[in-house]
């Protein structure tokens, strides 16, 4: 008698996802009410959507926010970054997902937007293909939802307290200031007032470059009552001498965002003081890098915000999701942004409940893109 011979069977888990097309749609997102942040005024998100389909049928979405002042990315050079690497792309197979990540990165430097739209795309699709989360395919989950926190920034602190008070009825309990805009005094007097109106809930403060150092250093002093969880990138995204001044008599944590993309520059902030990290997926390059960049922040000390950039969708909300479900910790609290948006492109938006969201369960990222949504909404040539 023979024993039984052993035969090794292809799974479907195996079998290689062929990308048959890949689609770069550039999309203009109407927010529900215009945002003022350090001289820019914004009505719409321009945002770059990528479409990955496989000869099978299976499709997988990415998104990146065009960020011109903070990644250098325009939604015309989001579009051309992707058509660039699009026939790197095409007759591959989406499951080598970090041996072709590494070959589009050899092949265009920078455009880290386009990078992560097409990591996330190719997560997505590798995700439908196989029926498991996104968030499967990068470790696993560390939690399985996350409290986000809802920005601020109206022309009265009257105005920005009756908005809190609305966003508390809907399942908000942590707020984030936008300051660097307004006089000095101004900017004092409005987060003292949000912090006796807040009560003990979470307050942080963002001024996106804003501020000059003897403002920086007057705003932590003179709202120490505030007690600000922290304050998000004060000074110049180069100024690492100025942070390591104001750091060392902060009686605040100094937050890193428009700095960070890339690993050494969490080392350098780190070095500087910065108690903590905002990271965004268009400033690391994508899902991979920003887990890397998440648990050299944990070695190093420094605590971590997740955000998605103003404002994305559904989509990169969802992806903002599963990073922050990922990483070691979220202390410094997550930044969810299709909640600004008037119109979504997705069937159902990630809801609030009981002032969280919960970790998408589905396939993928987890959201069903609305394709009449995404025709709408696409900017037209």
């Amino acid at each position: 008698m023979h024993a039984p011979t052993s035969v090794k069977t292809t799974s479907a888990t195996d079998a290689p996802l062929i990308i048959k097309r890949v689609d770069a749609i550039p999309l203009a997102l109407p927010l529900k009410k215009s945002m003022s942040m350090a001289g820019v005024t914004i009505t719409h998100a321009h945002n770059l959507l990528v479409r990955i389909e496989a000869a099978d049928g299976t499709v997988g979405f990415g998104e990146a926010a065009s960020a011109p002042t903070m990644t250098g990315d325009t939604l015309g050079s989001l579009m051309a970054a992707v058509e660039h690497l699009k026939p790197l792309l095409v007759g591959q197979d989406a499951r080598k997902r970090p041996a072709l990540t590494r070959a589009l990165h050899h092949a265009l430097m920078g455009n880290t937007g386009a990078h992560s739209a097409i990591e996330m795309a190719l997560l997505d699709l590798a995700g439908h293909a196989a029926g498991l989360p996104l968030i499967e395919l990068v470790g696993g989950a560390m939690r399985n939802a996350v409290a986000p926190m809802w920005l601020l920034g109206n022309p009265t602190p009257e105005q920005d307290i009756a908005e809190v008070r609305a966003k508390e009825q809907e399942g908000f309990h942590f707020f984030k200031l936008k300051v660097g805009t307004k006089p000095l005094e101004t900017e004092i007097a409005a987060t003292l007032a949000l912090r006796k109106a807040l009560g003990d809930t979470p307050l942080c403060a963002d001024a996106n470059c804003g501020f000059a150092p003897a403002a920086a250093r007057a705003y932590v002093e003179r709202t120490r009552d505030a007690e600000l969880l922290f304050l998000e990138q004060p000074l110049g995204h180069a100024d690492l001498k100025g942070l390591a001044a104001l750091a060392r008599v902060s009686p605040i944590p100094i937050g890193a965002d428009e700095g960070i993309h890339s690993l050494a520059d969490v080392e350098a902030h780190a070095q500087a003081g910065a108690g903590g990290l905002s990271l965004k997926l268009i400033k690391l390059g994508g899902m991979s890098a920003a887990i890397e960049a998440a648990r050299l922040a944990e070695r190093l000390g420094l605590a971590l915000n997740i955000a998605a950039k103003i404002a994305e969708s559904s989509i990169g909300s969802a992806a903002a999701v599963h990073l922050a479900c990922a990483v070691p910790s979220a202390d410094w609290g997550v930044s969810l942004t299709h909640f600004y948006l008037a119109d979504d492109i997705v069937k159902a938006p990630l809801p609030i409940g009981n002032g969280m969201v919960a970790l998408p369960a589905g396939p993928g990222l987890g959201v069903e893109v609305d394709e009449a949504a995404v025709a709408r909404l696409r900017v037209k040539a």
